[in-house]
């Protein structure tokens, strides 16, 4: 089922699978990157592992991918048009049920930014990106505070050779590395990262 959400920022789009599962474990909503859309591998593993451990998912396209443009918008409209899908599936499609926030890369930043207003109970991260390309030793370009704020479960799933960076585990977060880089195209590695972890989360 796809359709389009409103937003302060223009339309976003939704694609939603197995809305009609009544006994739902709960909602896993993910975000595209900044230059890709919800068809990438890793999402398309994650969405997979989801279904199978008995959740709904949600995969929304930013207004700015609606509209037809490939560079993203400002973090401030991301963020905020991310809230307004997630407030009205939350109202709709997605009520009751336990939402899980995610997405990669700048949709995984969106997500860590979002999560404690969002009230994510848990976060995914495919492929966060630490810092850009050739900045790691520039601490100002590092991207960890936005991973240090969430406060619930979190699972980072990265390319062992991410040119953008490996975060470091945490308390509260779990890191698993693939073969691969940025791209995540490991699908078969990425899916059963992500089906541990709800399944740890679930038990």
């Amino acid at each position: 089922m796809t359709f389009e959400l409103d937003t302060p920022h223009g339309p976003a789009r939704v694609h939603l699978h197995d809305p009609r599962r009544r006994r739902a474990r709960g909602a896993l909503v993910l975000g595209h990157g900044a230059g890709g859309g919800v068809g990438a591998p890793d999402l398309t593993a994650a969405k997979d592992a989801a279904l199978e451990a008995g959740f709904v998912v949600a995969l929304v396209e930013q207004p700015y991918r609606v509209a037809g443009r490939r560079s993203p918008a400002p973090a401030n409209q991301l963020d905020t048009a991310w809230l307004a899908v997630l407030e009205q599936l939350r109202h709709g499609p997605l009520a009751t049920r336990t939402l899980i926030a995610g997405g990669r890369s700048s949709g995984a930043r969106v997500a860590c930014r979002t999560a404690t207003q969002a009230g994510a109970k848990a976060v995914l991260c495919l492929a966060f990106p630490l810092h850009p390309p050739g900045r790691g030793d520039d601490p100002t370009k590092s991207r960890l505070p936005e991973l240090e704020s969430v406060t619930v479960p979190t699972l980072v799933v990265q390319g062992e050779r991410d040119p953008f960076g490996i975060p470091p585990p945490g308390p509260r977060r779990k890191l698993v590395t693939v073969p691969g880089d940025h791209s995540l195209r490991s699908a078969p590695k990425v899916r059963a990262a992500v089906a541990d972890w709800l399944s740890e989360l679930l038990s």
